[in-house]
């Protein structure tokens, strides 16, 4: 056992009398030290509950034989974070968390690990350090938080019908509708009062949402532990089965990179497209793939997308949300939908391959879940798009544009950053048919990459989302609406063809035919880029100085340089 690097010898009596002193009897210095690594915090809604989901994973661990020790990372509420200089942590806070799961689980020689996140860069970062780390290991995650409901969401989305379900993303779009003077403030406040009914992971197909689906997609976790809602039961019981599966991978040494192969990435993307994630999700895959020393290149994702339908309409895209995904029979039930597409005999934590583990799914439910036969569309949900503006690939949500702004051309009107372009909107200086650029937010030059929430709900609540397109070499929250393409690769900081736009020049978006185009000549282009002066850092201290100092391009998944 790893663990016996700090329990057998003579010489290792020092570390027996410090377990001695965490109450380890003689009988349990004999058995496998499972680490619970929790990501609890009492400032993120997705995470409150954690310790509760920590107990029954103890329990579980326990009941088979093992030892757990619960330990705990970081966490950022994104939602929380958003739009001040709180964003610019988010993302590298995930390289915190890989490295900090690696110091505490190689300090203390774990012999197997269960991880516990709930929120967007967690996920990812737990993720990446289990293939860093590479000991049994397996993922419970917190669950989605259930929708909201408001009597007055019937007025002011009449698009939703009957519907009257809510998430904090309808909370950003009614900021817009303030603005607009479509809705009082009065209502705003009533709105925001019930959006968020509790713990959770919040209500929508955002980022963490699409992370702990495609965690069970990649077979890192149990069937439910993407949908399964925080406050169900089943969500305990689930956990103490994790825990006790955690010892079966432990008996049989089957370790994270016997399950996260070039298969796994590759079905998990597949999901991911039949499910409209997160266009985060291809920044995190592609950081999981590189940990993993997996080659997975976004022109094969794209081929993916083009090759997988897309089969669910989520929040923000659609009126469902991950309860009604879970009734739906859940991730099995899409991978079942999407069978012949699988690479079925990747293996998962539930001990046999990912062909077994989904032969009992249920079918979809045709509402929920399409089927194959009728999909939403026949190419997935999102789209990697490549041209003169982004040689190395941009990524747009484009389950959630309308459809007549999948195609598209118009002026750009360019803003060095997030607070000048928000400012604009809400002065209403954006004007229908404009393409809105924000650069100078990639990862170094942002630096962190911060999502661009704020802005693109400001323009749907204005009702600008079907007449504007935004374009940034940042990112967009997995509740964002409308044509908003992100992780325009290479960077506006690192001298990408982003930094040589200016107001009026004619941007070309295709969708479909997956293509980002600016009307400059190459000529024109290297002449602009000439006369820029050298970037220079926005942040000179700190963590971020660092973070901007190692960062690499979103097209690799934002990952360190080695």
């Amino acid at each position: 056992m790893r663990s016996d690097r700090i329990k057998l010898g003579i010489e290792r009596a020092p570390q027996r009398a410090l377990l001695h002193a965490l109450g380890c009897s003689p009988e349990e210095l004999q058995r496998p030290f499972i680490g619970v690594v929790n990501s609890f915090s009492e400032v993120v809604p997705g995470h409150q509950h954690l310790l509760g989901i920590a107990q029954a994973v103890k329990a579980g661990v326990r009941s088979r034989g093992g030892v757990p020790f619960e330990v705990n990372t970081i966490a950022v509420c994104d939602g929380i974070a958003m739009n001040h200089l709180g964003m610019h942590y988010s993302l590298p806070s995930r390289e915190l968390i890989a490295d900090s799961v690696e110091i505490v689980a190689e300090a203390h020689a774990f012999d197997g690990l269960v991880f516990i996140p709930n929120c967007d860069k967690v996920i990812p970062g737990m993720l990446m350090a289990a293939v860093r780390l590479n000991i049994p290991s397996i993922f419970i995650s917190g669950g989605p938080m259930l929708a909201g409901h408001w009597a007055g969401g019937n007025q002011h989305r009449p698009e939703a019908g009957a519907s009257s379900s809510v998430d904090v993303n309808t909370v950003f779009t009614a900021v817009g509708k303030v603005i607009k003077g479509e809705m009082s403030q009065a209502e705003l406040t009533e709105l925001e009062a019930v959006a968020c009914p509790g713990c959770g992971s919040c209500a929508g197909m955002f980022t963490a949402n699409t992370m702990n689906c495609l965690t069970e997609a990649l077979g890192m976790g149990l069937a439910g532990n993407g949908t399964i809602p925080a406050v169900d039961a089943r969500r305990t019981r689930l956990a103490h089965e994790a825990g006790e599966r955690i010892m079966e991978l432990l008996a049989r040494d089957t370790c994270p990179r016997h399950i996260i192969t070039f298969d796994a990435i590759y079905n998990a993307f597949a999901v991911d497209m039949a499910l409209g994630g997160s266009t985060n999700s291809v920044l995190h895959l592609m950081a999981i793939a590189y940990e993993a020393g997996i080659d997975f290149p976004l022109s094969l994702v794209s081929e993916i997308s083009g090759n997988t339908p897309h089969l669910c309409r989520m929040s923000p895209a659609g009126e469902h949300h991950l309860e009604d995904l879970d009734r739906a029979g859940g991730i099995p039930a899409v991978m079942k939908e999407l069978e012949s597409l699988l690479r079925l005999e990747a293996r998962t934590v539930s001990g046999g391959s990912l062909g077994q583990a989904i032969a009992a799914a249920p079918a979809g439910s045709g509402e929920v879940i399409r089927s194959r036969t009728a999909p939403y569309s026949a190419s997935g949900g999102i789209a990697v798009l490549f041209g003169n503006l982004a040689p190395e690939g941009a990524v747009v949500k484009s389950a959630a544009v309308a459809p007549e702004m999948l195609r598209h051309r118009g002026p750009a009107i360019v803003f060095d950053s997030e607070e000048k372009a928000t400012a604009a909107i809400m002065n209403r200086e954006i004007k229908p048919g404009q393409v809105v650029v924000i650069r100078y937010e990639g990862p170094r030059g942002g630096p962190g990459m911060r999502e661009m929430l704020t802005p693109t709900s400001l323009l749907s609540g204005l009702g600008l989302d079907r007449e504007v397109a935004l374009i940034t070499d940042g990112r967009f929250s997995g509740a964002t609406l409308g044509a908003a393409i992100g992780h325009v690769s290479p960077e506006a900081a690192s001298m990408g063809p982003i930094a040589a736009l200016q107001d009026g020049d004619g941007v070309s978006i295709d969708i479909p035919a997956r293509k980002l185009e600016v009307e400059l000549s190459q000529a024109e282009m290297a002449k602009r880029l000439e006369r820029l002066p050298d970037f220079e850092p926005k942040v000179k201290t700190g963590y971020l100085k660092r973070y901007a100092q190692q960062v690499t391009s979103a097209s690799t998944g934002a990952v360190f340089a080695t």
